[in-house]
């Protein structure tokens, strides 16, 4: 028997400290080369987008990738890859945590409207006040000193 899987994640995380170093204009080629990192690691993105100081990815994970090591290899290859490139000149690394949720494949059309429209979203809420809300709607528990 072959092993079949359908497990949608949102992947969030965010720069160090907040700090709001993904310019704009730099960005696609960031996304661009995480496409890479997941494409080699046999994962489907549906999206991936962000502002200044976080990231959105909407993917389904191969079965054989531990979610875990896999944002760990596309933070370490990102950074690398942002340093030598000089894509963000203040970027000094990605935060510690991530938030990664699951969702049924029949909400994957809202879910990338949602990655897809950041910009939008985000005129009237913080990365803070939707991780927040994300993490209340999924039922996690957390303590807000590790969201500072």
């Amino acid at each position: 028997m072959s092993t079949y899987t359908q497990i949608l994640y949102q992947i969030i995380f965010s720069t160090k400290h907040r700090e709001q170093t993904l310019i704009k204009k730099n960005r696609p080629e960031l996304f661009k080369y995480i496409w890479g990192i997941l494409k080699k690691k046999k994962c489907h993105l549906y999206r991936i987008n962000g502002m200044e100081d976080h990231l959105h990815i909407v993917t389904h994970i191969h079965p054989t990738v531990a979610l875990a090591s896999l944002i760990k290899d596309i933070k370490l290859a990102s950074s690398d890859h942002i340093k030598a490139k000089v894509l963000f000149p203040d970027f000094y690394g990605w935060q510690d945590g991530y938030g990664a949720f699951t969702y049924s494949f029949s909400a994957k059309n809202s879910l990338i409207e949602y990655v897809k429209n950041q910009e939008e979203h985000h005129k009237n809420k913080t990365y803070r006040e939707e991780l927040i809300d994300l993490l209340n709607e999924h039922g996690v528990e957390f303590d807000e000193k590790y969201l500072e």
